[in-house]
């Protein structure tokens, strides 16, 4: 059974920093593709990063240059380094897992990211 168990969200200042971690279990890892997505209240889900098996990244616009994923395929973790953080960013952040180019079939339960003005 493939589980996917983000952490590290809270509470921060605008401008503040956060980082967050997804821990997979159930597959295997260096197999698939990692990404984050997040969605705000009464919003669609967004992509927000995601990052390859031979580690190429994407981004959103509006992250790039503040938030930058990696991966540590000995950990079966991606993570979510996020900076200058602003309120907009205050969503739930979902980790997800795609096997090959195919379409993300995996999600985590999310972590909310509050960030106050």
């Amino acid at each position: 059974q493939v589980q996917l168990v983000e952490s590290g969200g809270g509470l921060v200042q605008a401008g503040g920093s956060l980082r967050l971690s997804c821990a997979a279990s159930g597959l295997t890892f260096g197999n698939y593709r990692m990404g984050w997505f997040r969605q705000a209240p009464g919003k669609e889900r967004e992509f927000v990063a995601s990052i390859g098996r031979s580690i190429n990244t994407v981004y959103e616009d509006s992250v790039k240059g503040r938030f930058t994923i990696s991966r540590d395929n000995s950990k079966k973790t991606v993570y979510l380094q996020m900076n200058n953080l602003k309120p907009e960013d205050t969503c739930v952040y979902h980790c997800a897992a795609a096997f090959a180019n195919l379409d993300w079939n995996y999600w985590g339960q999310g972590t909310q990211v509050t960030v106050s003005s």
